[in-house]
C-alpha cells in the first residue's frame, strides 16, 4: 500500500491498526517471558535433583568405605580366632601336667626332672605371650562382679563378707580377642553377701504454726 492511500485511511482505522500491532508484540514479549521463567524453573528443579543424588551416592560410599574398614579391622583382629582357641587347649594341658607334679617330687633335687618342669612352664608362658602378641588376653576376674558376657558361673559360694554376685574363685582362666570371648572364665560366685543398708527413717519435724495459720 503506498503512502497516499495510507493517508486518505480514517484516523481511526490508523489508530486501531497501531494497537492491533502493539498488543501482538506484547503478546509475542509475554509470551518469551513466561517461556524464560519456565525454563529456569525447569532447570533450577533438575538441578536439585542432581544435587540430592549426589549427595546420596556420597552418603553411599561413605558408608561403604566404613563397612570395609570395619571389615578389614575385624579379618585382622579375629582371623587367628579359631587357632588361638585351639592353641588354648594346648596350653591348658601343659597347666595340668604341672599341676599334676606332686610337691615332693618337684622338691626332691634331681635335676634333670626339674628341669623338665621348667621347661614345660616355659613353653606354657612363651605360649600365652605368643597369643598375648596377637590380641588374645587372659580373663582371671576373681574379686570382680560377674559378667554373663565373659564369666560362666559354675557355682555360688555363700560368703556373707563380700557383695552378692562377686567372682570369689576361678575355676579356670577365660580368654577374648579383641571385643569377642574366646572362652569364658569358670568362676564361683558369692551369694549372701551384706545388704544394702536401710534407709534412715525420716522424723517429722516441729509443727511451724505460722506456716498453719496461712494454711
Amino acid at each position: 500500500m503506498s503512502d497516499q492511500a495510507k493517508d486518505e485511511r480514517a484516523p481511526e482505522e490508523i489508530e486501531a491498526e497501531q494497537a492491533s500491532s502493539a498488543k501482538a508484540s506484547g503478546e509475542r514479549a509475554e509470551g518469551g517471558v513466561d517461556g524464560d521463567y519456565e525454563a529456569l524453573v525447569r532447570l533450577l528443579k533438575e538441578n536439585e535433583e542432581l544435587k540430592d543424588r549426589a549427595l546420596r551416592i556420597a552418603a553411599e560410599m561413605e558408608n561403604l568405605r566404613r563397612r570395609t574398614a570395619r571389615d578389614v579391622h575385624d579379618a585382622r583382629t579375629y582371623a587367628v580366632a579359631n587357632f588361638a582357641r585351639d592353641m588354648l587347649s594346648v596350653s591348658d594341658n601343659l597347666r595340668r601336667a604341672l599341676d599334676a607334679i606332686p610337691a615332693e617330687a618337684k622338691a626332691s633335687g634331681d635335676a634333670g626332672f626339674k628341669a623338665l618342669i621348667e621347661g614345660v612352664d616355659l613353653t606354657e608362658r612363651a605360649m600365652l605371650s605368643a597369643l598375648e602378641r596377637h590380641g588374645v588376653k587372659k580373663l582371671a576376674p576373681e574379686g570382680e562382679k560377674f559378667d554373663p558376657n565373659f564369666h560362666q558361673a559354675m557355682f555360688e559360694v555363700p560368703n556373707a563378707d563380700v557383695p552378692a554376685g562377686t567372682v570369689v574363685q576361678v575355676v579356670q582362666p577365660g580368654y577374648s580377642i579383641g571385643e569377642r570371648v574366646l572362652r569364658p572364665a569358670m568362676v564361683g560366685v558369692s551369694k549372701g553377701g551384706p545388704k544394702a543398708a536401710a534407709e534412715a527413717k525420716v522424723e517429722p519435724g516441729p509443727v511451724n504454726e505460722q506456716a498453719e495459720k496461712d494454711a
